[in-house]
């Protein structure tokens, strides 16, 4: 399979301005589950904006 990193790069969220996994999501997910994360495009806008991408934040941010 090939990786559509244009394509994904037009509906990517993420804001941090020098990530190297910016539109590869398979990297992306994979980086942040190992850090018991979740990826930008798990968060609503004003969420992501945070950088907080812990389970806490992420449940916080689905109940508003």
């Amino acid at each position: 399979m090939n990786c559509q990193r244009e394509e994904n790069l037009r509906n990517c969220p993420c804001s941090y301005p020098n990530c190297p996994r910016k539109g590869v999501c398979c990297e992306c997910i994979k980086y942040h589950l190992e850090r018991q994360e979740m990826p930008a495009c798990f968060f609503s806008a004003q969420a992501e904006k945070t950088y907080d991408r812990s389970f806490k934040k992420f449940k916080e941010d689905q109940s508003n």
